[in-house]
């Protein structure tokens, strides 16, 4: 079973704040893909990426060289 991730965790691999993630929710960047006992949503790992990736493309942004 694949692990589902927190907005939290989310944001944490993404390095955004989590704030941001909902940001991403609400403009339709990102679709939850389940949600907890309390009704939260939860993302896989791929779906953060892709959301991540996705932003970044449009604003003209790169993920850092690996040293």
């Amino acid at each position: 079973m694949k692990q589902l991730l927190t907005t939290a965790q989310v944001a944490h691999l993404c390095g955004v704040e989590a704030n941001t993630v909902r940001q991403w929710k609400c403009r339709g960047l990102i679709t939850p893909d389940g949600l907890d006992e309390q009704g939260r949503p939860l993302y896989l790992q791929l779906t953060a990426a892709r959301a991540e990736a996705a932003t970044r493309q449009r604003a003209g942004r790169q993920l850092p060289a690996a040293a």
